[in-house]
């Protein structure tokens, strides 16, 4: 039952969307066992928590190995996702993070979830997205990035998009 007459879904509302995983998460584990893939798990979810937390970027959902990250500016979410990395590297990490982000207008879905094209297209850029890299749109890039640094990558073939995407691969500055 709905109280609401019409649409809810009419509005949208901007976020940055990030996905960050482990690369070759499954492999690991088959190699090296349940325990091992658990210890690269909570290092994993460890900093992503801390990181997360300080840079106020929310946690939408664990997804096994990875986890979908929400932010109101990329600002924040840029320098959280690269923080991660280096953290991951520094604390020895055996599986590389890689991730994919975009911003812009979502559809906030039953007050807990987010959905739409820039959903669709972070996820996308986290699948095209080499271990250890950080892949965005071009447009994702704001003069506010001062702690981050944008490479270009060139045009990307995204899976349900019909354009091809000019990307960047982002980096500490």
């Amino acid at each position: 039952m709905s109280f609401i007459e019409g649409n809810p879904y009419g509005n949208r509302v901007t976020r940055t969307i990030g996905f960050v995983d482990l690369c070759g998460f499954t492999l690991y584990t088959e190699n090296h066992g349940d325990e091992e893939a658990v210890k690269s798990l909570m290092l994993f979810r460890a900093v992503t928590r801390e990181v997360s937390a300080r840079h106020g970027v929310r946690i939408a959902k664990w997804l096994g190995d990875g986890a979908m990250l929400v932010a109101v500016e990329p600002e924040d979410l840029a320098e959280a996702v690269t923080e991660m990395r280096r953290l991951m590297v520094s604390n020895r990490a055996t599986l590389a993070l890689r991730a994919g982000m975009a911003t812009g207008a979502v559809i906030l879905f039953e007050g807990d979830d987010y959905i739409g094209s820039v959903v669709n297209l972070a996820a996308r850029m986290s699948d095209l997205a080499e271990p250890g890299q950080i892949v965005a749109p071009a447009e994702f890039v704001s003069a506010l990035m001062v702690n981050t640094e944008a490479i270009p990558i060139g045009e990307l073939t995204v899976n349900g998009f019909e354009d091809p995407i000019d990307a960047v691969a982002l980096a500490d500055s």
